[in-house]
């Protein structure tokens, strides 16, 4: 992978804080844990809260605001063992300029994408922290499994399905949003093997292969809803089934689910979030919270 010049998490907030960078996060600050943000108006706290629990997978919650209002304190809930305190994840954060780019969703419909939430964040949101199937690309990248998004300079393909969720108060009818990587068939397993190990940033893939396109009822691989069309490995055509030999499309839950469920939601007021691919990224490192690879199986 391409050395990036943002080589902490630290950094990077602060060159998206300044608006440095404005750009997708894929690929920076390798090793560092990333997350997706969605923020919402306090009284849909406790539903949004129970949605993550019951949904660990797609949303897999990393943190909150310590109190509504709050966008320079969090609560965190990642903890390396059960018993382990929590982990602290960012020492210097502001979740209104912290990511390169936000969207803005009212009455549940997306309106517009801002530069940062400074105009828009009242005393009465509640920021999340939802883990970012990023934070495996170093570990893949490592194993000789570099992800075909990073290595083409794109962002990662991410589409609804049909799989459902489970529903948790005003959050009904939303279903899966999934991220995909292309990888040969023969190296699922590997890129399984190694990704296991991040629960608290999607886990391993859900599913692999060109029959579970049809499975989660995606349409057309080579038009997501959100992201740039995968490529073929020679970046020269969209992938599609049989035209990339031996390569099957490697789905992963995805932290857009969220924002999605609230659209779903149509929730009443300001909602706000990341714009997908440009996500907040944290200082602690994998290492710290997942333990070392060969410690860790089954």
């Amino acid at each position: 992978m391409t050395k990036t010049p943002y080589q902490t998490g630290l950094a990077t907030r602060l060159a998206s804080r300044s608006q440095t960078l404005t750009s997708k996060t894929s690929g920076l600050a390798p090793s560092h844990l990333q997350a997706n943000l969605i923020v919402l108006p306090a009284r849909y706290a406790p539903s949004f809260r129970l949605l993550c629990q019951r949904n660990p997978v797609p949303c897999p919650l990393l943190a909150e605001s310590s109190s509504p209002g709050s966008f320079s304190s969090l609560t965190s809930f990642l903890r390396p063992t059960p018993t382990s305190k929590p982990v602290n994840l960012a020492k210097d954060i502001d979740l209104r300029h912290d990511a390169p780019k936000y969207i803005i969703y009212r009455d549940g419909k997306p309106v517009e994408e801002v530069a940062d939430l400074s105009a828009h964040w009242g005393p009465d949101h509640v920021g999340f922290l939802i883990g970012c199937s990023y934070s495996f690309e170093e570990a893949l990248a490592s194993a000789g499994l570099p992800p075909r998004h990073i290595v083409q300079g794109r962002n990662v393909p991410m589409y609804r399905t049909k799989l459902p969720l489970c529903p948790a108060g005003v959050f009904t009818g939303g279903t899966y949003v999934v991220s995909m990587w292309p990888y040969r068939a023969e190296d699922v397993e590997k890129v399984r093997e190694v990704t296991r190990r991040y629960v608290a940033t999607h886990g391993e893939p859900i599913a692999w292969g060109w029959e579970e396109v049809r499975r989660l009822g995606i349409e057309d691989v080579s038009r997501p809803e959100w992201g740039d069309a995968p490529l073929m490995g020679d970046g020269e055509g969209v992938l599609a089934e049989g035209n990339d030999e031996g390569v099957v499309p490697v789905f992963w839950g995805c932290g857009v689910t969220p924002q999605e469920a609230v659209m779903r939601a149509g929730l009443e007021g300001m909602v706000m979030g990341h714009a997908p691919g440009h996500m907040v990224v944290l200082d602690v490192k994998d290492h710290e919270v997942f333990g070392p690879e060969d410690v860790l199986e089954g």
